[in-house]
């Protein structure tokens, strides 16, 4: 298995469990949550630890629900899930081959999104959407100079405030909670929304303005126009949008914090680069994803 260390002795005994055989396992990806291929039988593996345990049964639950609302999304695997091993569990999911075929446009989001928002309540109970939680933990990080630090608590305070002060147009539900383009996959000819480790309530307009905010990673003025068409109504006009996109910027911040605590020197240079354009207050400066 071609696994990260931590995740081996889970993806073991994951496998025994539902009866998977010994075959090659491949990192797919590894944030707060590590996602790897079991290649034979071409099914994705998802382990959490700790907090984020809670946030994969709550993932299978409602992804199980949206497939039965007929809503294209990811669907989990027909096995008794989640797979628990001390402080490690593992879900498991259809495989998506996306071969070599352009990604679905923004403008697949905006449908998909339009669709979900449009979706009754589910019978499965959600948290209100946190912002920022996972950046208060990483901010404390020893590695981090001080005057940043003290800066990204002082911008977080503000922004925390401000996000207490808005008024949805669109009301309070169900959203996604970390909706981008890159979340959207191609099931056939049909795309098809998938990663529900965010799943909340929370104000609508949140699912919205990460696919603005992809500006900075160069998505285009015309595919976020046509997200926008897409989905029916314009986040940017809306008067909470800064303080929707500004969020979605600190967020991001969280994960190289961590790459870079953890010795990361490519993830250290993109974290200064990104801090610094924030404190020079530049929305348009560009930045690399990885």
């Amino acid at each position: 298995m071609i696994a990260d260390s931590a995740d081996q002795a889970i993806l073991d005994a994951a496998c025994s469990a539902i009866d998977l055989d010994d075959g090659p396992v491949t990192l797919l990806k590894k944030h707060a949550t590590g996602i790897y291929l079991h290649e034979p039988a071409q099914v994705v593996m998802r382990v959490s630890r700790g907090k984020e345990r809670e946030r994969g049964r709550t993932a299978v639950a409602i992804a199980r629900w949206l497939n039965e609302q007929d809503f294209p999304a990811t669907e989990p695997l027909d096995v008794v899930q989640p797979f628990d091993l001390d402080d490690a569990s593992v879900t498991f999911w259809h495989y998506y081959p996306q071969g070599d075929r352009p990604a679905p446009e923004p403008a697949a989001l905006g449908t998909l999104l339009r669709q979900l928002h449009r979706l009754p309540e589910p019978p499965i109970s959600l948290a209100s959407y946190r912002p920022l939680v996972r950046l208060g933990a990483a901010q404390r990080a020893d590695h981090l100079p001080d005057d940043d630090r003290q800066w990204l608590g002082q911008r977080r305070s503000e922004l925390l405030a401000d996000y207490d002060r808005l008024e949805s147009e669109l009301g309070h539900g169900f959203i996604h909670g970390d909706a981008y383009p890159g979340n959207v996959l191609w099931d056939g000819d049909r795309p098809i929304l998938g990663d529900w480790d965010e799943i909340a309530r929370g104000p609508r307009e949140l699912d919205l303005v990460n696919t603005h905010q992809g500006a900075r990673f160069g998505r285009s003025a015309a595919d976020r126009a046509a997200f926008t068409d897409a989905y029916g109504w314009d986040v940017t006009s809306w008067p909470g949008f800064s303080t929707l996109r500004a969020m979605r910027d600190l967020h991001t911040l969280a994960v190289f914090i961590e790459r870079a605590a953890a010795g990361d020197e490519p993830a250290s240079a993109e974290l200064r680069h990104r801090i610094a354009t924030l404190q020079l207050d530049q929305p348009d400066a560009s930045w690399q994803s990885a």
